[in-house]
């Protein structure tokens, strides 16, 4: 049964309100919107000017509250001059419904291409995507599975969610309840790790990582590389050596420059 009252489309634009920004270059709104019959927030970043913006989806990583997205993050995206949405997923910050690490949550990522395309400040046009760690996992389904998906971005992303199980021993009791057991449930695992379908994506990819990352190992990067590889797919990956999860400001403000020069290159070239 639907949480709605009255039954709406998926990806509806429900609520937007206002919030103080401290750029002065960029509006910052928080978004309801409707998924599978539940209302989801996130925030919007918009820059300034008249003229429709390319778009971008920032799909977060964690779960709950950790890894919850920051403000800064995506006002700093924006004002390199794209419209920038990033859900915070089912069942947070007020939104209704319960996340599932990738399984069905996934659906607010894939909700949100529509409702960001209809924005009256976007482009018309696909809509990239950046996914940060198992927010990777997000885009990469979305890549996988929806239309008007634009360039990729795989940012210190999990490509194989068995081997986060067997590495992040911290991660495995809240992954056997979200997800399942990896031997009883596999397919579950398989369904979110990019590595195994990577032949079924057709958007072209940008992968950055740190050879360091402690919390997604490295192993996911080179694992993806090589499926897309083997599958005769478009990709780029930028290792940045030395670099944990999360890198520096400085590092990550260059990593950023790229990434967006990147995505700027394919969606003037449509790909």
């Amino acid at each position: 049964m639907t949480s709605l009252e009255t039954i709406v489309p998926d990806g509806q634009l429900l609520a937007r309100e206002q919030l103080r920004c401290y750029a002065k270059h960029v509006s910052l709104y928080l978004i309801t919107y409707s998924s599978q019959g539940l209302r989801v927030k996130g925030f919007l970043a918009v820059p300034a000017g008249e003229d429709p913006k390319p778009a971008v989806i920032y799909c977060r990583g964690g779960i709950r509250r950790v890894g919850m997205v920051r403000k800064r993050r995506i006002v700093s995206m924006a004002g390199r001059g794209f419209v920038v949405f990033a859900p915070f997923y089912r069942g947070n910050e007020g939104g209704e419904g319960r996340e599932d690490f990738g399984g069905e949550d996934r659906f607010d990522v894939f909700n949100a291409i529509p409702m960001v395309q209809a924005l009256a400040e976007v482009k018309s046009g696909p809509v990239a995507l950046i996914g940060f760690s198992r927010g990777a996992v997000m885009a990469m389904r979305a890549a996988q599975e929806c239309g008007g998906v634009g360039p990729v971005v795989v940012w210190s992303g999990v490509s194989d969610m068995l081997d986060t199980y067997e590495q992040r021993v911290d991660m495995r009791r809240m992954l056997k309840r979200v997800v399942g057991h990896p031997k009883k449930d596999v397919e579950a695992y398989i369904q979110r790790s990019p590595a195994h379908w990577a032949d079924q994506v057709q958007s072209p990819i940008y992968i950055v990582h740190g050879t360091k990352d402690t919390q997604v190992d490295i192993g996911h990067a080179r694992k993806l590389a090589l499926a897309l590889e083997q599958a005769g797919k478009d990709y780029t990956m930028a290792l940045y050596d030395g670099l944990d999860h999360r890198f520096p400001k400085k590092e990550d403000e260059k990593a950023l420059d790229s990434v967006f020069e990147w995505l700027n290159d394919r969606l003037k070239a449509k790909f």
